[in-house]
């Protein structure tokens, strides 16, 4: 259902006829099928529906914490889920693959890549799709990701993204020693799948939403309001000064 929201509301923003279901098709390629036009190669589908499995649900994350947050004071599932996905929107979140994906965009050759990203290092800014909260290794999920990059650009004949990403990888090792994130590879991936920008928190939304209302009901099963405790490490025995003398 989501996945069919999402594939109609695309079509109409873009000015283009909506499509039905394919009746044969599952879910990944359906998805695409609707989004797209065209029905998807096998490894497309195939790589589409690894990426639902691998963004289905990931731990204690920012944005299933805040559904379990909003669970536990017993408000329903949907203020729930959506207070999961205002969370997920954060680019630090579920919109970072976006965020990867105009950097690669804005590098544009993979001849670029390696000067592009020592500027960036040397200015002291974030290079998007690296580093992670828990992984001081490479996280398991964009090993996979990176594997389902490189035989889609080359059933595609469109090798520049991956090529760029693999060199962007390589310094980013060199220079500091951090590995890349799920967000890193999942920006080609769905780039090569035909995907605009403006739909990959969507479509992670669209997967995580089954980990969400997971939790959620996990949350009720055995309820706790979660109501985390905090220390005060300001000045003491301030003196309180009239709003007029300030």
């Amino acid at each position: 259902m989501i996945a069919t929201i999402i594939a109609t509301q695309w079509r109409m923003r873009v000015d283009e006829p909506l499509i039905e279901p394919h009746p044969t098709l599952d879910h990944a390629a359906n998805f695409l099928y609707m989004l797209r036009g065209s029905e998807p190669t096998p490894l497309e589908t195939q790589v589409f529906d690894t990426c639902l499995v691998l963004h289905m649900d990931h731990g204690y994350n920012a944005s299933t914490f805040a559904a379990r947050v909003t669970a536990s004071s017993l408000s329903d599932i949907y203020s729930a889920v959506t207070s999961a996905v205002g969370t997920l929107r954060g680019r630090l979140h579920g919109g970072a693959n976006t965020a990867v994906m105009e950097m690669l965009h804005e590098i544009g050759q993979p001849e670029r890549a390696e000067a592009y990203v020592k500027d960036l290092l040397s200015k002291k800014a974030k290079v998007m799709g690296f580093g992670h909260a828990v992984y001081k290794v490479m996280d398991p999920r964009a090993a996979i990701l990176k594997d389902l990059a490189i035989r889609l650009s080359k059933e595609l004949g469109r090798t520049r993204w991956v090529e760029m990403c693999e060199i962007i990888e390589r310094v980013m090792m060199e220079e500091k020693g951090i590995p890349c994130n799920v967000d890193f590879y999942s920006a080609p991936v769905y780039h090569l799948l035909g995907i605009h920008m403006l739909l990959y928190t969507p479509i992670f939304a669209l997967s995580r939403v089954v980990g969400y209302t997971a939790h959620v009901l996990e949350q009720y099963n055995n309820n706790k309001i979660i109501r985390p405790d905090c220390n005060y490490v300001g000045d003491m025995n301030r003196k309180w000064i009239p709003l007029e003398d300030r």
